[in-house]
């Protein structure tokens, strides 16, 4: 039996982690979650393993850490396993930090071949970390892919991200296109939105619910993206998720113009795009197949399972090819501030 440790900031990573979790108790090793913001532990359902301090995952003794987040700390006990808090945003930040090697983890756990071709360059010009494609296991529950059901009012899902310049959520004439649309009665909105957005644009469009709108306040999407036909967006992660189930997305003024996506620039134009994308056009379909393929190509919901098997594969064999991780004092020292740990023993 062996121990495995979730470490997350932010409560949208536990559906990454849950699947994760399943899989480990099906094998039947042991698994706890740490978080080290104390707000997120009250995502937690109360029967979750889950640790509440640092001196709590020193005496546990992980031997292995699975990581959503940018950054781990370096003395926590166990090999360091990189398995991502989201797919690329196409915000300029987020690509440049997605690739950024920041000198924390033995092992990254990529989703598709687009993101798996720059880490194999990466780890054969810096020598001290592997890389391993494993799809990404918070869309393992979004397989078996469900068909289409007929002769209903067509579903909409909205998300948006938080970031000002790029949320439609933030938008006052996305907004009211909106409201109009629902008062129309034409559609069926479902919406979620960051949560980081501000409580005041979360109102908002909760404001709206009725017959033809309901707002989630929710991390876990995946009920939403089987109910909906097509997703309204702007520039999110959220957008990749969906678009797995080789469903149509529109945005809004997004940051990247793609083949597989219907961009419009004008509120005006929002109502005869999302009929188009509804209409489900076989020149857009393929494209979106294409770009599934490089991005996610794994339909098997098995995901979770290639992660475990990643990581201990990794856990009991000889690494003693690899080269030794750079030291990173200032980083290393921003962790320890953070949780008040003041010493550089060094864990394997």
């Amino acid at each position: 039996m062996y121990k495995f440790l979730i470490y997350i900031s932010y409560p949208y990573s536990i559906p990454i982690g849950a699947p994760i979790q399943k899989e480990i108790e099906r094998q039947g090793h042991q698994i706890y979650w740490f978080s080290d913001l104390e707000e997120t532990k009250r995502y937690f359902k109360n029967n979750e393993p889950v640790l509440n301090s640092v001196q709590e995952v020193m005496t546990y003794k992980p031997d292995i850490v699975l990581t959503a987040t940018d950054v781990v700390p370096d003395f926590f006990p166990g090999i360091k396993v990189q398995i991502f808090h989201g797919f690329l945003s196409n915000k300029r930040e987020e690509m440049k930090s997605h690739f950024r090697i920041r000198g924390f983890f033995d092992l990254y756990l990529t989703q598709g071949p687009s993101t798996t071709s720059v880490f194999k360059e990466l780890s054969q010009k810096l020598g001290f970390f592997e890389v391993v494609e494993t799809g990404w296991s918070k869309v393992d529950p979004l397989f078996p892919i469900e068909n289409r059901k007929q002769n209903h009012k067509p579903v909409i899902m909205i998300s948006s991200t938080f970031t000002t310049r790029l949320s439609l959520a933030l938008n006052d004439d996305v907004f009211n296109e909106i409201k109009r649309m629902v008062q129309s009665g034409k559609y069926r909105f479902i919406c979620v939105l960051h949560p980081k957005l501000d409580q005041a644009t979360k109102d908002k469009f909760e404001s709206l619910n009725g017959e033809n709108f309901q707002y989630y306040d929710t991390t876990d999407l995946v009920p939403l993206f089987k109910q909906a036909d097509i997703m309204l967006s702007d520039t999110t992660s959220a957008i990749v998720e969906f678009l797995l189930q080789k469903k149509p997305v529109v945005t809004f003024r997004t940051n990247k113009i793609m083949s597989h996506l219907i961009n419009v620039t004008e509120t005006v134009d929002l109502e005869k795009n999302i009929d188009h994308a509804l209409s489900y056009p076989d020149d857009l379909l393929l494209e979106i197949e294409q770009y599934v393929k490089i991005t996610h190509p794994y339909s098997d919901g098995k995901s979770s399972e290639r992660i475990v098997k990643a990581a201990l594969d990794f856990l009991n064999k000889d690494r003693s090819y690899l080269k030794n991780k750079p030291f990173n004092f200032l980083r290393k020292w921003k962790i320890r501030k953070h949780f008040k740990m003041y010493y550089f023993q060094k864990y394997f």
